[in-house]
């Protein structure tokens, strides 16, 4: 006598992504909420996960603006002209991907643009907060405010501003 197969689920746990047999977990009727109060998020497909693969920044200094990132660690990968209008320079960190994408429009609007108020900031990781801000320094590069803690026990981080204006935040590898 063969059993039927036993209905399953991907599921993100702590030890990491599987499928799961809904009887052996007991949730073949669980609502959303159970899933997160047991520690299991409910994928909603399976064949293909998706993934963050780069941010992209306006700038109006291609020079000024890949001479900054290239001081923080980024290496300039490649540049991929758009049409007669613009160019896209590819920026990376050693042993990352292409994950800063900088895009020089040559019609660029007087003024620069306007970064707006729902602008955040980037952050990346540095191993010597300290170090870092003292090479960023011979460059010119100086940060918004000294370095601080956000709680107790926190990572040390500050803010250094690109020549357009935005923001990225440096945090220390504790």
């Amino acid at each position: 006598m063969s059993s039927a197969p036993v209905p399953s689920r991907i599921a993100v746990t702590s030890s990491g992504i599987g499928r799961q047999p809904t009887e052996d977990l007991g949730v073949r009727n669980w609502t959303r909420s159970a899933y997160r109060q047991a520690g299991l998020v409910r994928l909603a497909y399976s064949s293909a996960m998706s993934e963050l693969i780069h941010t992209c920044y306006r700038i109006t200094d291609p020079e000024k603006s890949i001479a900054f990132y290239e001081a923080l660690g980024f290496e300039k990968r490649r540049e991929l002209p758009i049409r007669e209008e613009a160019i896209n320079y590819f920026l990376g960190l050693p042993g990352d991907g292409d994950r800063l994408e900088l895009t020089y429009n040559f019609e660029t609007p007087n003024g620069g643009y306007e970064i707006g108020s729902g602008y955040g900031h980037i952050a990346i990781t540095v191993q010597d907060l300290d170090s870092t801000l003292a090479q960023l320094d011979e460059q010119g590069i100086e940060p918004e405010r000294p370095p601080y803690t956000v709680r107790d026990g926190g990572s040390r981080l500050c803010f250094v501003q690109d020549p357009d204006g935005y923001r990225i935040e440096l945090i220390e590898r504790s």
